[in-house]
C-alpha cells in the first residue's frame, strides 16, 4: 500500500508541475491581407460557417476554450493547431501559388463531403462546428465556383 502512496503522490506532483510549462499560443490581433475571407470578398454566410468550423485550426487566430490552461490538454491543442495551419492556413491564402489553391480546394471539397473535416473531435465540444447537410452544400458549392475560378 506504501508504494501506491509514493506513485500517487509523484503522479500529482508531476501533474502540478507540468502546470507551468507554457505553451504558445496561436492568437493575433489583426486579419492579415492575404486572408483567404478578404481575397475572395467572401459571402457573410459562407465566412460565418468558414470561421465556426475552421479558422481555429487553420488560421493564426485561435479561440481558445477554457481547458486549454490545463496540461497536458494545452500541448495536445497546440500540436493539432500547428498541423492543422502545415495544412492549410486561411490566413496565408493568397500567399499560396492557384496550383496550390486549386489542390487545396479540392481537398476542402472532399473533406468536407466526406465528414472528415471539421473533426469529429472538434465538433464533439465545438456542437457550433458541425455543419448541417445544407451548410456542407453552400460550402461545397462555394469551393467548387472558387476552383473553376482559378483556371
Amino acid at each position: 500500500m506504501k508504494i501506491v502512496k509514493i506513485i500517487s503522490l509523484i503522479l500529482l506532483v508531476g501533474f502540478v508541475g507540468i502546470q507551468f510549462v507554457p505553451t504558445d499560443l496561436n492568437q493575433s490581433d489583426t486579419v492579415p491581407k492575404t486572408d483567404f475571407l478578404l481575397v475572395n470578398n467572401t459571402q457573410e454566410n459562407i465566412s460565418a460557417l468558414l470561421q465556426e468550423s475552421c479558422y481555429d485550426c487553420h488560421s493564426n487566430n485561435t479561440e481558445y476554450p477554457w481547458y486549454n490552461k490545463v496540461q497536458p490538454v494545452a500541448w495536445f491543442l497546440e500540436d493539432h493547431i500547428n498541423e492543422g495551419k502545415e495544412e492549410l492556413n486561411f490566413n496565408e491564402w493568397d500567399a499560396y501559388s492557384n496550383r496550390r489553391k486549386n489542390s487545396k480546394l479540392k481537398s476542402i471539397i472532399s473533406q468536407v463531403k466526406d465528414d472528415e473535416m471539421p473533426l469529429a473531435s472538434y465538433t464533439l465540444i465545438h456542437k457550433d462546428a458541425k455543419l448541417s447537410n445544407s451548410e456542407k452544400t453552400l460550402i461545397i458549392d462555394y469551393m467548387k465556383n472558387l476552383k473553376e475560378t482559378l483556371k
